[in-house]
């Protein structure tokens, strides 16, 4: 197969410009970026309880103990 020329990606850029709109795909960006954020954010929260955990806890921790702080 052959790479697309410049004819062809412009063509499907103004289609998807038309389809969308400039206001809707800039929206869906930063939705996209917050969810980034948000999900960088929660796995940096997810370290930080762990590591204590790991710390204060002996060394044989029971499943059941994990899940029931996770409930709460």
């Amino acid at each position: 197969m052959h790479a697309p020329s410049i004819w062809g990606i412009l063509v499907v850029a103004v289609v998807v410009i038309l389809l969308f709109g400039r206001g809707k795909i800039s929206g869906m960006m930063g939705e996209v970026a917050s969810g980034i954020k948000a999900f960088q954010k929660g796995m940096k929260d997810d370290d930080k309880p762990a590591e204590r955990l790991h710390a204060d806890a002996p060394s044989t921790v029971d499943a059941k103990e994990v899940d029931k702080s996770k409930d709460a």
